[in-house]
């Protein structure tokens, strides 16, 4: 492909992306594609000659489009937002052009810089003590693993990275019955081990109880183990829960505990000072991270961590070979040391990008509005006869549950899986479950870019007339005979 080829085709491209985002509306929003079909539409063996991209284009419409669920999709309420926006878009394809592999300062200046002040952009805008220095890293994942590494090298004064954990007493971390199942992943990764994680119990909100937390550190040391960390929650994935972060800090620094908080979808919420309450006690935490790819209009993958000792983290991940030897590693942070791989993408342009384009003020708008869309969804639950509102509105989410008169908690959990099943295979929305209180509810998280209050209506329009259906005389019988 030339350049003049190139030109042409790119210009294709660029209009069809203009024209999906305009028309995004009209596709399920759930792929609805059965396992196996995309796989049959690939040829097993690799083609032996190039092919026209006009062709390889014309596959793409016709093979993949029907095989994405889309996120971008204005009925997208499932899971938390995977956020886009046309600023961002464009310079996801500038970076691409540039293909820049910035893992450090020299191999591409401005990606350091850039990172750098992005970083502190981010926390201003969401009030985060000076004292936090950040990096940008692919998921919360990654950021908790990196926690979670920290917090093992201060456990083990330093030694964790070089002599491995054996001869330490075995170390523990604490979390609560939400949070992310990353922590569990985290922990086995760097060394701590599943059996290690203790889930602490949570109160009728979902929050981590401070004085299970502390019964649960208290018998892990008169057990000989050794508390490393805590993970606390703000926005907790299944119900949005948020934990007491000033009591749980004032425990872990009288313990002397490593403490990370998981902001990963509400912390960009914290841009509106309205919700900074969730940040009280934050002068404890040592590590904090939300994703501006949830909530801030920005392409995944892009977290946001930040640190309040680096070196506990660098001087755990850093090897200086001789190639990667730097001038400027004295000057300037070398972020290779402050995740797990060496290569790094210039994810600080889409940032830069989103924030001078929307401004914080837009931002805070369309944020506000997401959690106003909630809270009115929230009350035309909890007025309907034949639904309960089991959880929220906590910030833009709630959690709802069918629950007609007559009916055990068996067969409710019965009805909301048929229930969600159903409206998922409608297309019109895409919504997804979780566990509350030991049932099963549905969860709806307003938060995508291009969704407008009209949409949440019609979400909320499209759950009710398929429950209608689904209590049809005979139809629930049939369902709950079924199972």
């Amino acid at each position: 492909m030339d350049s003049k080829e190139f030109r042409n085709q790119a210009h294709t491209v660029v209009d069809w992306m203009a024209d999906y985002l305009e028309s995004v509306e009209q596709y399920p929003v759930r792929s609805q594609v059965k396992p196996g079909d995309i796989l049959q539409q690939i040829t097993r063996q690799p083609p032996e000659k190039g092919e026209p991209f006009s062709e390889l284009f014309e596959d793409f419409k016709r093979i993949i489009l029907p095989g994405m669920t889309h996120w971008q999709h204005p009925r997208f309420f499932a899971y938390f937002s995977a956020n886009s926006s046309p600023p961002s878009i464009l310079a996801e394809i500038l970076t691409t052009t540039l293909a820049a592999q910035c893992m450090l300062w020299e191999t591409s200046p401005a990606a350091n810089e850039l990172e750098t002040r992005m970083l502190e952009w981010l926390r201003q805008l969401i009030d985060l003590p000076e004292a936090f220095t950040g990096s940008i890293q692919d998921s919360a994942s990654s950021a908790t693993l990196c926690a979670l590494i920290a917090a093992r090298e201060r456990a083990t004064q330093g030694q964790a990275a070089r002599t491995g954990l054996h001869g330490h007493p075995p170390l523990t971390i604490y979390t609560s019955a939400e949070a992310h199942s990353s922590v569990e992943k985290g922990a086995r990764i760097a060394g701590f081990g599943a059996d290690q994680v203790r889930k602490v119990t949570v109160t009728g909100t979902g929050a981590m109880d401070p004085q299970a937390l502390t019964q649960a550190l208290n018998t892990d040391r008169e057990a000989g183990l050794l508390p490393a960390c805590v993970v606390a929650s703000l926005g907790a994935t299944g119900l949005g829960s948020i934990d007491p972060l000033r009591e749980i800090g004032a425990i872990t620094a009288e313990q002397k505990v490593f403490l990370h908080v998981d902001a990963a979808w509400a912390g960009s919420a914290l841009i509106l000072p309205e919700q900074r309450v969730m940040l009280g006690g934050i002068e404890f935490a040592d590590s904090f991270v939300f994703n501006p790819h949830k909530w801030l209009f920005t392409n995944f993958d892009c977290s946001a961590f930040y640190l309040k000792n680096p070196d506990e983290l660098v001087n755990a991940l850093a090897i200086m070979p001789a190639y990667l030897e730097s001038a400027a590693g004295e000057q300037m942070p070398e972020y290779r040391d402050w995740g797990v791989p060496l290569g790094r993408r210039f994810r600080a342009l889409k940032l830069w990008f989103v924030l001078r384009s929307y401004g914080a003020e837009r931002l805070q708008t369309m944020i506000r509005n997401h959690i106003d869309w909630a809270a009115a969804l929230a009350d035309n639950v909890a007025a309907h006869p034949d639904f309960e509102l089991v959880s929220g509105p906590t910030l833009a989410l709630i959690a709802f549950q069918l629950n007609p008169r007559g009916l055990t908690g068996p067969q409710l959990d019965i009805v909301n899986e048929e229930l969600l099943r159903r409206i998922n295979d409608d297309g019109r929305t895409y919504l997804t479950k979780t566990r509350a209180h030991g049932r099963t509810v549905i969860r709806l998280a307003v938060g995508q870019t291009y969704t407008e209050q009209r949409h949440v209506h019609e979400a909320w329009s499209t759950v009710t007339a398929i429950a209608a259906e689904l209590l049809a005389p005979g139809e629930l019988a049939r369902v709950l005979d079924g199972y």
